[in-house]
């Protein structure tokens, strides 16, 4: 049996990664504008990135580096809407969010910035971000309470038994009900089944790449990057900064036009590539996370046909599904941004300017609330006393 542990556990991060957030990323695409056709092409693309991400690393460095699409960046984009933003500005400020993750590879003393903002702050702008997502299963629960309460009496039974498996399960759930009133036949060809890439020619402009690349980049960075790096070494293994960076980054610029967002180190599940679910041996761990490159290559074929179910959903119950997925990431987040006493007025100033979505000067909540909680603390944290995101 030992010898199948890296090709089941593979299996299993592939789909509790896709699972999990799978409509997180398809609402933060169609809440930023994208078509069905477009939104479906950026999960594809996203797939592609990490399986190829994946099996490079994992044969480059024989070590379990687990890739994810960015979700902390995916509710930013859920959150900021359209913003006055065309597709193609957005798909500009998702080639500059890539470029400024290899300018990190390649630069370590903006890695080293990056980490010098307070943990609190970030963490505050984060469940700002995550707050009206969180929302949505209460809003479509009272709503429409035939149709949400299933899964929500789910996601509470998953939770409590098996809870990385909540995600995956309420969205498989979500399908079943969408399946039903599925307008079968004509309205449905095959052409809207079959994967399919859509690509725009990026434009460039000051509004979107400090209103959302630079909120983007810096949510990945703290939410993702660091502590997907920090997990990975607490099993023992060396990280390779550089490298790992460098693969993300160009991942995320090469996959922007087609309309991926992000591509990152994993967070959560790469504890299971780098556990000992994936192997006794931790120098056969590595195995883990390659077949899991290879699942999330199949699963890029379904990305269109789950783009079209999810495009006929009843009002809510998509976002109750990402809603539901978020929610432990909120409760996260809200109790790192709290952390520090004398640092909760600057996290409750930045984490209540995120979640007003306010735009200014053309550029998003999430800047503001970054601007907002840097200068707080600057005014309420002693020197030296400053937690930082590490």
């Amino acid at each position: 049996m030992e010898r199948y542990r890296p090709a089941l556990t593979g299996i299993t991060i592939a789909l509790v990664g896709f699972g999990s957030s799978f409509a997180v990323v398809l609402t933060g695409l169609q809440a930023v504008g994208a078509s069905a056709g477009q939104a479906a092409s950026g999960l594809i693309v996203l797939c592609l990135a990490q399986a190829a991400g994946m099996i490079f690393l994992a044969y480059r460095y024989r070590r379990p580096l687990t890739l994810a699409w960015s979700t902390p960046g995916a509710a930013l984009l859920a959150s900021t809407g359209t913003g006055g933003y065309g597709w193609s500005e957005l798909v500009g400020a998702f080639v500059v969010v890539g470029l400024l993750i290899l300018l990190t590879a390649l630069w370590p003393a903006l890695g080293r910035a990056v980490g010098a903002i307070p943990a609190p702050i970030a963490q505050a702008m984060l469940a700002g971000v995550l707050f009206s997502l969180c929302l949505a299963p209460v809003e479509a629960l009272f709503g429409d309470p035939l149709w949400i309460a299933p899964l929500v009496l789910i996601w509470v039974v998953m939770q409590r038994w098996l809870p990385v498996f909540s995600a995956p399960v309420v969205f498989a759930a979500a399908l079943l009900l969408i399946a039903v009133e599925l307008p079968w036949g004509s309205q449905i060809s095959t052409a809207t089944l079959l994967p399919r890439l859509e690509f725009v020619l990026p434009e460039f402009t000051g509004a979107a790449i400090v209103g959302l690349a630079l909120p983007l980049y810096l949510v990945t960075m703290a939410s993702q990057n660091i502590p997907g790096a920090a997990v990975i070494s607490s099993y023992g293994f060396h990280v390779p900064w550089r490298g790992a960076l460098t693969v993300t980054g160009l991942g995320t610029v090469a996959g922007a036009a087609a309309g991926g967002h992000g591509v990152n180190l994993a967070a959560i599940t790469a504890a299971l590539g780098a556990g000992e679910e994936a192997h006794r041996d931790l120098a056969q761990r590595w195995r883990a996370t390659a077949v899991a490159g290879w699942v999330y290559a199949l699963l890029a074929l379904c990305a269109s046909a789950l783009t079209m179910m999810a495009t006929h959903a009843r009002p809510g119950l998509l976002e109750t599904v990402a809603g539901l997925a978020l929610l432990s990431t909120l409760a996260t987040s809200v109790s790192a941004a709290t952390s520090e006493p004398a640092g909760r007025i600057p996290a409750a100033a930045a984490f209540l300017v995120a979640a007003s979505g306010i735009t200014a000067l053309g550029i998003g909540a999430a800047f503001w609330a970054l601007v907002a909680g840097l200068v707080l603390w600057w005014v309420f944290v002693p020197r030296g006393r400053a937690s930082v995101a590490d």
